[in-house]
C-alpha cells in the first residue's frame, strides 16, 4: 500500500469507528485528505486486506474517505469532508460515486440504519450529487437500493429526482428489480421483504401506477 494510501487508511479508520474527534483532528491538521483518492484496493485475486468489516464493504481503487462516509452513513462527517472540499462525483474504479455506496444496506443487519442512510443521500444530493449518475454497469443509486431493499433510500432518490423508469446496462427497470429475487444475501429475510413491499408501493406511486 503506497504512503499516500497508508495516511488516508488511518483517517477512514476514524470514520468506519465514528470516532468524531480524531477524524476532526486529522481533517484539520490534513485537509487534503478530504480530496485524496485511494490508488489501491480490492481486487478479485486479493480483496481482503481492503474489508471494512464494520461497515461490510471494501476499499477499490478509486475511493475517497466520502466514499468510505457515504456508506457508513456518516451524514455529519460527510457533511466536513464536502466542506473541505471533497468532491461529491468523485468516481472509483467502478465508476461509482459516493451517492452508490450511500444508497446500499442490508436490512437486519448490525450497520442497518435507515434514516442515517436517508440523511446522507440528502446530503450528497444537496451538496450536487445526481441521483440518475450510472456507475461503469449503467447502474443507478436508485438501482443499489432497490436491489438492497432499502426503502427509505428509494423514498430520498425520488423525492430528490431519481427517475423511476430509468434502466440499468442490462435493461432492468427499479420496478422490475423491486419484484424480482436479487440473490443478495439477506433479501430473504423478513425484514427485506417488508422493505420489498414498500419500495414497490414507491415505484407504482412514482409512475403513477399506484
Amino acid at each position: 500500500m503506497a504512503s499516500s494510501d497508508h495516511a488516508l487508511r488511518q483517517f477512514v479508520a476514524t470514520i468506519v469507528a465514528d470516532n468524531q474527534r480524531e477524524f476532526t483532528r486529522l481533517l484539520d491538521a490534513s485537509p487534503e485528505l478530504a480530496m485524496a483518492s485511494f490508488q489501491s484496493g480490492a481486487t478479485r485475486e486479493d480483496p481482503s486486506p481492503y474489508y471494512l468489516d464494520a461497515i461490510g464493504r471494501y476499499i477499490v481503487a478509486g475511493d475517497t474517505a466520502l466514499h468510505i462516509a457515504a456508506a457508513a452513513y456518516r451524514t455529519e462527517m460527510a457533511r466536513l469532508l464536502i466542506d473541505a472540499g471533497a468532491n461529491v462525483h468523485a468516481v472509483d474504479r467502478h465508476g461509482e460515486q459516493p451517492i452508490h455506496a450511500a444508497a446500499v444496506g442490508i436490512p437486519g443487519s448490525r450497520m442497518w440504519n435507515p434514516s442515517a442512510q436517508a440523511a446522507t443521500l440528502f446530503c450528497l444530493v444537496q451538496a450536487g450529487a445526481d441521483p440518475n449518475s450510472a456507475d461503469k454497469r449503467g447502474v443507478a443509486p436508485l438501482h443499489r437500493a432497490v436491489r438492497t431493499r432499502c426503502a427509505e433510500a428509494v423514498r430520498v432518490l425520488l423525492e430528490c429526482g431519481a427517475d423511476p423508469a430509468l434502466a440499468n446496462a442490462n435493461g432492468s427497470t427499479p420496478m422490475l428489480l423491486a419484484t424480482e429475487n436479487t440473490g443478495r444475501g439477506g433479501a430473504g429475510s423478513q425484514e427485506a421483504k417488508e422493505q420489498q413491499q414498500e419500495i414497490a408501493r414507491l415505484l407504482r406511486q412514482a409512475l403513477g401506477t399506484a
